[in-house]
Parts: C-alpha cells; sequence; structure tokens
C-alpha cells in the first residue's frame, strides 16, 4: 500500500510548504522522486516555483515528464506545476507536457509583474472548489499566466481573464498557491484530498 498521499520531488520552490500545508490537515505526504511511491499514492501533487525551461529539462532528463502523463489517480498541479501541465509556455519557448490545450504566456507590457498578492478567483460547481463561495481570495505569484480555454473550470482578473484552474480528467491545477492561501486554501486542498 503506497503513501495517500505523494509530493513530486524535483528542483521546485514550495516543495516545504505544500507538505506543511497537508501536515496541518493530518496528512503526512512523502515527498519523492521513487517512480514506484509515486504510482503507488492515492493522490499526487506536482508542485512548482521556477522558470519554466530549466524546470522542463529537469523534468525530462529524469524521465518525470513521462511518470507524470503514466499517472491514473487524482494529481494536482501549483503555480509553475499548472503552467508546464499545459501545452506550450513563453518563458523559454517550453514546449510543456500537453495535459492540457492551453498556452502559456507573459503578462502585458505595463502590468506589474510578478502578479502577486490576494485575488478573487470565480466560483463554480466543481468537487475541487466545493464548500467555497464567492468572494473567494487566493494568494497567486506569477508573471506568466494560462489562457482561458475548453479545461478552465476558474478564472481570476488582472486586467485581463486567465485560468485560477484548470481541470481535464484526473488532472487538476491551480495557479493560485493554496498552500499559502489560509483556510479557504487548506479548504481546497482538502478537496482535493477527497476526491
Amino acid at each position: 500500500m503506497g503513501a495517500e498521499v505523494a509530493i513530486i520531488k524535483y528542483n521546485a520552490g514550495n516543495i516545504g510548504s505544500v507538505a506543511n500545508a497537508l501536515k496541518r490537515l493530518g496528512v503526512e505526504a512523502v515527498v519523492t522522486d521513487s517512480f514506484d511511491e509515486i504510482r503507488a499514492a492515492s493522490k499526487v501533487i506536482f508542485p512548482g516555483v521556477g522558470e519554466a525551461s530549466t524546470t522542463m529539462k529537469y523534468l525530462t532528463d529524469r524521465g518525470i515528464d513521462n511518470l507524470v502523463l503514466s499517472l491514473d489517480q487524482p494529481v494536482l498541479g501549483i503555480c509553475l506545476g499548472m503552467q508546464l501541465m499545459c501545452s506550450y509556455s513563453e518563458e523559454g519557448d517550453t514546449k510543456g507536457l500537453g495535459i492540457f490545450n492551453e498556452k502559456v504566456k507573459l503578462f502585458d507590457i505595463g502590468l506589474k509583474v510578478p502578479h502577486m498578492g490576494w485575488n478573487e478567483i470565480e466560483i463554480s460547481a466543481d468537487p475541487l472548489l466545493h464548500g467555497l463561495q464567492e468572494p473567494s481570495h487566493f494568494y497567486f505569484v506569477h508573471s506568466y499566466f494560462c489562457e482561458t480555454g475548453p479545461d478552465t473550470r476558474s478564472i481570476c482578473e488582472y486586467e485581463i481573464p486567465f485560468s485560477a484552474y484548470l481541470q481535464k480528467d484526473n488532472y487538476y491545477a491551480v495557479q493560485f498557491h493554496p498552500e499559502k492561501s489560509g483556510p479557504l486554501g487548506a479548504r481546497l486542498l482538502k478537496n482535493f484530498l477527497e476526491l
């Protein structure tokens, strides 16, 4: 029997805070790059703080890209993790995993980047957003954004609308940081654990 939750260990900057957020929910996640441990987990979190092209190279060099694509349990991408699950990112001219068709773009010149701080997301009738009501504010830190498209389940606005939450099959991904978003972020993580 595998761990309840595996956090994919790679050169991401927010692994510790994600593990601590889960610990506050009573869940001891395993932080691992073991393919067997990740495949055996009931839930997988694909975190991310960093730069797209160097991170994608790290993933492909180690086969983690194909591992993520092969998973059939619920997988949650966070921030850069979400962006790398898209088809393409302008950051470093990077080909993504292609789980989501949406593309990742740099915020327009004239907007202060990174988009940082608390911002409201649209709440839809979706299992990951269960129990959340508008207005619900989450913590964002990003200079690149995922376009809206067929996989968009929630939008946020920073002068323009962008995808705050994407979902397709067993893959879930959020641009904001639930691990840094207080009680609402904890509720979203709890919802993910209960999928």
